[in-house]
């Protein structure tokens, strides 16, 4: 049995090229370390040495391994397991003679190795985030920035580079119950352990530190659950806040909540206890000014851009629609499309000019669905209809019309804000609403899909009734 000594990676390297070099099996080799009491293979160290382990046969091959692997096992190098260096030189062994599924996740070995370098990355990770330096006078050489972890894996020597890389010529110490690195602006050096806990650092600032954190706090916006999922709780006793949190955390559950509240609150009107909608109950946020940037609803993620309408500033007449389909939201205009072919050849058999009339939609960016490489039309839901029913307001508003079209449900619900208004009930009924006249109509897209000729035609010639109609009704006067 041969018995290796080793306190670090490099030390664990040079010794592996040894042992390869001289083909000896990892059940021949008993490791050991600053810290290591065990060994992979712990029966095979009570059983005699073979004349193989005793007289290692010299090989020629050399130890060839690629970077990856050897990224890998200086991570897991840091884990902290009693037999981590024998079951890295099994894994080495296990390459040398040419088993490459060894660094597969589906070997045992492979699976046991990449839950290793996972751990300690991670570590390696929680240590850059919530390691807090406390900043003391710099008395007798000492370090002006002090800091206490307590790590579950040998990382510090790779999180102290970090911070050398980070912090400058400014002097540190990190200290953990097994080893203390320092840096002195230059150059970092190791430490035996300097101290027993983050309770040895004393920091004048960290005051007020605590008291801008409480200010900062809000318990009504407090979310208990999301914030231990984001800092583990080992963490907590380190971190200078984290006296502090607990407490914090239970004055909001018994009351300090509806104290952070009572500012919002406050600017609603009504009684104490106040009902309200779920647009009411929505943070106060700045509206878009330009139609461009109206995030609203989702469907600007997927449009190429809104589509705004077009018309005379003052027009008598406006045409409402449901949304912009494939052509209108590629080149940017109302009606551009294969409907907007039927709207212009109606508009004309109803003696309309096209450049009198106001062209908009109820929905201003497109929504659609893929069908193979065709983007095709998907009706919007209500919640998107009300979204973006403030740039209709607007545009009606503007452009003042007397006579208002829509041109199909979608549009009517927009145009009255009722999700429940039907065609038939108004169809080839002109009525009046809000000071100026609605006609429904049906939508130019519905005479493409109907399903024979005479369906067409029919509908179609609701269509030209209804823009005749608009023609002829007169201002509505109010009594």
């Amino acid at each position: 049995m041969i018995r290796k000594v080793v306190q670090s990676f490099d030390e664990w390297r040079t010794a592996v090229r040894q042992l390869v070099a001289q083909r000896v099996p990892p059940e021949s080799v008993e490791w050991s370390g600053s810290e290591d009491e065990g060994d992979l293979f712990s029966s095979a160290a009570t059983a005699p040495a073979s004349d193989a382990a005793a007289q290692p046969v010299a090989s020629t091959a050399a130890l060839r391994l690629p970077r990856e692997l050897v990224e890998m096992l200086a991570s897991a190098a840091c884990f902290s397991a009693a037999d981590r260096w024998a079951f890295l030189y099994k894994v080495v062994w296990r390459w040398q003679l040419g088993e490459r599924d060894v660094i597969s996740a589906a070997d045992p070995d492979g699976a046991r190795l990449y839950t290793m370098v996972k751990a300690v990355r991670r570590e390696e990770h929680d240590m850059h985030a919530y390691v807090r330096f406390r900043e003391r006078n710099e008395e007798d050489g000492a370090p002006r920035f002090v800091a206490w972890f307590e790590p579950t894996h040998e990382v510090l020597p790779q999180v102290a580079r970090h911070f050398a890389r980070r912090m400058g010529d400014a002097t540190w110490m990190i200290a953990t119950p097994t080893a203390t690195v320092l840096w002195d602006g230059q150059q970092l050096h190791d430490a035996p352990p300097r101290m027993r806990s983050a309770a040895d650092i004393d920091d004048a600032g960290e005051a007020l530190w605590l008291t801008y954190y409480r200010s900062i706090f809000n318990p009504a916006r407090l979310n208990a659950d999301l914030l231990r999922s984001h800092i583990p709780s080992r963490f907590w006793k380190n971190l200078p806040e984290g006296a502090i949190v607990p407490t914090m955390i239970s004055a909001a559950a018994n009351g300090d909540r509806r104290t952070g509240q009572t500012i919002t609150v406050g600017q609603r009107s009504g009684a104490t206890t106040i009902a309200v909608t779920a647009e009411r109950a929505q943070p106060q946020r700045d509206q878009p000014a330009t139609l461009d940037q109206c995030r609203r609803c989702e469907l600007w993620r997927n449009a190429t851009q809104a589509v705004p309408g077009v018309g005379p500033r003052k027009a008598r007449i406006m045409l409402v629609g449901e949304q912009p389909g494939d052509q209108e939201d590629l080149q940017g205009l109302p009606f551009v499309g294969p409907a907007g072919a039927v709207l212009d050849r109606a508009l004309a058999e109803a003696g309309v000019v096209r450049d009198s009339v106001y062209l908009t939609n109820a929905v201003k960016h497109f929504k659609w669905e893929l069908r193979g490489k065709r983007r095709l039309h998907k009706t919007p839901a209500q919640r998107e209809v009300s979204a973006c029913h403030v740039w209709l307001e607007q545009e009606l508003e503007k452009v003042g019309p007397e006579v208002v079209v829509a041109l199909g449900a979608t549009a009517l619900k927009s145009v009255l804000q009722d999700g429940s208004a039907t065609m038939s009930a108004v169809i080839d009924a002109p009525f009046q609403h809000e000071g100026r006249w609605v006609v429904a109509v049906y939508h130019p897209s519905f005479v493409l899909r109907a399903r024979d000729e005479e369906s067409r035609r029919q509908a179609y010639d609701v269509i030209v009734a209804g823009l005749r109609q608009a023609l002829t009704l007169g201002p509505v006067r109010s009594d």
